[in-house]
């Protein structure tokens, strides 16, 4: 190799960090924001419940059992910590999931038991906070999406050179990320069942 080309290579390194600190630091980034989402969403939802629980109570008292399930839900979402770098810890994510499922699955029991209940379905506060439920579902599912896309990316950028090189020299490790799921998402609650049956 002659001086010119040990020169250009030298003078490379430096360029070839800058971008690649650029692109893990985007990526980080990009996790934060989508994560907020991700929480904010989630944190609407459960906001929405005590509504739902109230509407259902006036009409259907019989489902005392469901009902409780649901609340008891909903205050196990509120236990949750609100800590900004919850997604950097596996354990504490994987727990966050583990209560937004378990209230997505009290949800949904409700909403197709209360297609019991003709007063109910007819009754438009009811109506009101289906469709308040359904449309936030929906942001829940694609900010899940855009999450687990991020931290994907992220992870992947953090295995190719020279970003490996750069992650262990400025301590960016590989984040956890939320489990996919096979098909439509256990925690989204289809639209289908909010119209009664024939869910942070």
């Amino acid at each position: 190799m002659n001086l010119r080309n040990v020169c250009a290579a030298l003078m490379a390194v430096p360029l070839l960090a800058a971008c690649g600190k650029s692109e893990i630091q985007s990526a980080d980034d990009q996790i934060k924001r989508v994560w907020s989402e991700v929480a904010a969403h989630y944190r609407h939802r459960a906001d929405l419940v005590p509504t739902l629980v109230h509407s259902v109570e006036s009409h259907a008292m019989l489902e005392r059992e469901t009902l409780l399930r649901v609340s008891d839900a909903c205050r196990q979402v509120d236990r949750l910590p609100r800590i900004a770098d919850l997604d950097r810890d596996p354990q504490a994510l994987a727990s966050y999931q583990a209560v937004q499922a378990e209230l997505s699955t009290a949800l949904l029991q409700l909403l197709v038991l209360a297609d019991r209940y003709p007063n109910l379905k007819a009754d438009a506060s009811f109506r009101d906070i289906q469709a308040q439920l359904e449309g936030n579902d929906g942001r829940i599912a694609l900010a899940r999406n855009r999450f687990v896309q991020a931290v994907e990316h992220y992870n992947e950028a953090l295995r190719t050179f020279p970003n490996n090189v750069l992650a262990w020299a400025f301590d960016y490790a590989p984040r956890p990320n939320l489990k996919r799921r096979a098909g439509t998402d256990s925690e989204r609650l289809a639209p289908g069942d909010f119209g009664g049956a024939a869910r942070h």
